[in-house]
């Protein structure tokens, strides 16, 4: 299946039932006055976050949803059948979008958005009956439902993302420290979607780790593959630089990748980071980064293929995850 994160859908809710005109026939009873019951509501359009879920590829392929309609009142006073609601899964991370203006932003599993309501069933005539006109021949038409051109944006959700030229090695630290098993070769752009791993530590502890396809110089104006998933480190509590320590001046690397993700959006300066050089293994001499924004203490040299450095590192990463977390229930008191 085909990693999707970006769609267009049409949903329409269901028009509402007509109320209906009638009158009470009876043996026995002469003057039974109207009794036309309402119509029934339209179903709801209704979105989920689904954490099973990791992709919009089935909503590409499905790109019109409609709820039923609710049926027409009848005699007797008996109301319409309401329409059913349609029920549109997506994955943890879904924005939904109508005219450029956020609907919904679907971050935790099961958490539910009406898109599009049904329309309210219309009135029979039991409801128009009064003194000065106790046959009423008329009843409401049911409201219409709405009908919405929708944009829906998957932006993953993760506790660290890895980001890095092309051949950094993301995926093989991600393929080393979790079960995740992402395509690993010798050529740029081996990594074409987003692919997350779930690093374990302590006991009944883990953070989620995501490896964002390669990036290079001038991503966010679109250059390469940067601009379709640079949106996935927006949500990633801690970003680490993957730099392989054996390309030409890794300080520099470093700030090009910078300067890339700030472009980008802003805030995402504010988020903390790490460096990693990679592949030390491969170098008898491990190259310093000296720079006036750099602490030397967020540098790590690590080798996915001997583990060196690895659980430090790990350990590294949960320590800001923690206080990330004790700071927003901080917040929260």
């Amino acid at each position: 299946m085909n990693f999707v994160d970006f769609t267009v859908i049409t949903v329409r809710s269901g028009n509402g039932g007509p109320g209906a005109v009638s009158f009470h026939r009876e043996k026995f009873v002469p003057k039974g006055g109207p009794d036309g019951g309402d119509g029934g509501k339209g179903g709801d359009v209704i979105f989920t976050a689904d954490h099973q879920l990791h992709t919009l590829h089935d909503l590409r392929y499905h790109r019109i949803y409609r709820a039923k309609s609710g049926q027409p009142g009848s005699g007797n006073r008996r109301s319409g059948k309401n329409g059913a609601d349609i029920h549109i899964r997506v994955p943890v991370g879904t924005i939904i979008r109508h005219e450029d203006t956020i609907l919904a932003d679907l971050t935790i599993s099961g958490q539910s958005f009406t898109a599009a309501q049904g329309g309210k069933g219309g009135r029979g005539n039991q409801h128009f009956a009064t003194s000065v006109n106790q046959i009423p021949r008329y009843a409401q038409e049911g409201i219409r439902g709405e009908e919405k051109e929708l944009e829906l944006e998957l932006k993953v959700l993760a506790d660290v993302g890895l980001v890095g030229f092309p051949n950094a090695g993301k995926s093989t630290l991600l393929s080393v420290i979790s079960e995740a098993r992402p395509k690993i070769a010798d050529y740029p752009f081996t990594t074409l979607v987003p692919n997350l791993g779930i690093v374990k530590y302590g006991e009944f502890k883990s953070f989620v780790m995501a490896d964002i396809p390669g990036l290079i110089k001038g991503a966010h104006e679109g250059k390469g593959l940067g601009d379709q998933f640079l949106r996935h480190i927006e949500r990633s509590r801690v970003l680490i630089y993957m730099i392989d320590v054996a390309e030409n001046d890794p300080l520099e690397r470093f700030l090009t990748l910078r300067a890339e993700l700030y472009a980008y959006q802003k805030g995402l300066e504010h988020k903390p980071w790490l460096i990693c050089l990679t592949k030390c293994d491969t170098v008898e001499e491990k190259p310093a980064l000296i720079h006036e924004d750099i602490d030397p203490r967020r540098v790590h040299y690590i080798s996915s293929v001997t583990r060196e450095n690895l659980q430090e590192l790990i350990l590294a990463v949960t320590q800001i995850i923690e206080e990330e977390q004790r700071s927003a229930e901080d917040l929260q008191d």
